[in-house]
């Protein structure tokens, strides 16, 4: 590109992000206007680092009008509950942990193996009891409409009924941006006020704002398992299977979650320049390449919202 090309493409995604962020910033603002009793969902994720930004950004120099809520499988990677951790006490605002592993001692969660088996889809659970107990009336997360079909069909304000299900066919207009917040004791909505932004948009806004993140995201050698077209992370949770191959490769992560059900890319990329020119050319979505949950059938991800998933 010549100069002036780069300048006005510079010029041009910033004012994108820009509007981006304005439009999250306003959705925070109405949610804290509107809710009387809302919670901000903050796994130690990329997609949840920036709504931390746009919080602060949007309540600063107060406090935030709602806690940070984590609900934690106890199989995710000690890298990233680490940096859940250190955020949440540099910002100084309180974090609650929803533990799977109390749901399995209750009884309320069930699994063949609670060693082994994926947690994934359990969290719904230990989420739905999260709300009750606090008497949260909305939460705010930082799902993205081009990361899967099932997203694709949330509103912004997402109604979840009594039993914190979502129904696809029950959802409200959001015509002019006007949002209808209104919601009955026990039913409370799922808020994602990045829901228009794209991966792309993600990692240029990191950028831009200078944002940390935990360290797997950024290139780095991990012993791997390829299987079903995935490379699946060798550990206690994920061992290799008879006739499999462990190899040493270079990796990171596009996504983080549960260790049972969450993989790594092939990538060279170790710094946020690089992983956004990689971004820029993948034809492949984030879930599509990382998530083996998602893999079980193209509705895995709508019954589990269905159920009360994020």
């Amino acid at each position: 590109m010549t100069s002036v090309t780069e300048n006005i493409f510079n010029e041009v995604n910033a004012a994108h992000l820009d509007a981006l962020e304005s439009e999250a910033i306003h959705i925070l603002r109405e949610v804290a206007a509107e809710c009387s009793n809302p919670a901000l969902l903050f796994s130690g994720g990329k997609d949840s680092v920036v709504l931390l930004r746009l919080a602060e950004k949007a309540f600063r120099p107060g406090s935030f009008p709602f806690p940070l809520v984590h609900i934690d499988t106890g199989h995710n990677f000690d890298e990233v509950i680490a940096f859940r951790d250190a955020r949440a006490a540099e910002l100084g605002e309180r974090l609650i942990v929803g533990s799977v592993e109390e749901s399995i001692r209750r009884g309320t969660v069930r699994l063949r193996n609670p060693a082994t088996d994926s947690r994934n889809a359990a969290q719904a659970v230990t989420l739905l009891e999260t709300i009750a107990e606090h008497g949260f009336d909305a939460c705010i997360g930082g799902a993205r409409r081009d990361e899967e079909k099932a997203r694709a069909k949330e509103r912004i304000f997402s109604f979840r009924d009594e039993f914190g299900q979502w129904d696809p066919k029950a959802q409200r207009p959001e015509l002019w941006d006007l949002y209808n917040t209104r919601v009955h004791p026990g039913e409370n909505m799922r808020v994602f006020p990045i829901s228009n932004w794209t991966e792309l948009d993600v990692w240029q806004y990191i950028a831009r704002e200078k944002l940390a993140l935990p360290s797997i995201y950024f290139a780095h050698q991990r012993d791997v398992i390829e299987r079903n077209g995935l490379l699946v992370p060798l550990t206690p949770l994920t061992p290799a299977r008879d006739g499999e191959t462990v190899e040493n490769r270079t990796v990171r992560f596009r996504t983080v979650g549960d260790i049972s059900c969450t993989c790594p890319v092939a990538s060279s990329a170790d710094s946020l320049a690089d992983i956004i020119a990689e971004t820029a050319i993948t034809d492949i979505t984030e879930r599509g390449a990382t998530r083996m949950d998602d893999q079980t059938s193209e509705a895995s991800m709508e019954k589990r919202k269905k159920a009360g998933y994020f």
